[in-house]
């Protein structure tokens, strides 16, 4: 049996240490609500890191994680703390064996102000449609 895994590694930026501080209570609440859901979407891991300066959340996996909770709680958190401007995250997919369409990842940017999505790209959608494009690529036979 092959386990399926989702990583992530990126920082956030609250604008004052009092901020940072109170996203991990907003993280604690939305992750109580989380586990009422059926099934509960999986998590993430979220600290101020003293490395990273007061200001700024680390939010990582631990295992495998939720690329559309990150996307939530960053919302959540611009719309508390009115952040604004661009932020953005990438994402590994990988798979613990050789597996057909296992692996990827993919990116998504936000526009923090007005609360909305810039960009997103995930690999295997682009894969399959750049593969089955009719007209001739570049480097194709």
């Amino acid at each position: 049996m092959a386990d399926f895994f989702t990583h992530f590694s990126c920082l956030l930026d609250l604008g004052t240490p009092e901020n940072a501080a109170r996203a991990l209570d907003l993280y604690s609440r939305m992750m109580e609500a989380n586990a009422a859901e059926d099934p509960p979407s999986d998590a993430f891991l979220l600290s101020i890191q003293p490395e990273h300066g007061g200001s700024q959340l680390w939010i990582r996996d631990d295992a495998t994680g939720d690329a559309q909770t990150v996307i939530d709680f960053v919302l959540r958190c611009a719309e508390e703390f009115g952040l604004t401007g661009r932020w953005g995250f990438q994402w590994a997919n990988t798979c613990s064996r050789p597996r057909v369409n296992a692996f990827g990842g993919g990116a998504h940017v936000l526009d923090l102000g007005r609360r909305k999505t810039v960009a997103w790209i995930a690999t295997n959608p682009w894969l399959d449609a750049t593969l089955s494009a009719k007209r001739s690529k570049r480097g194709a036979a």
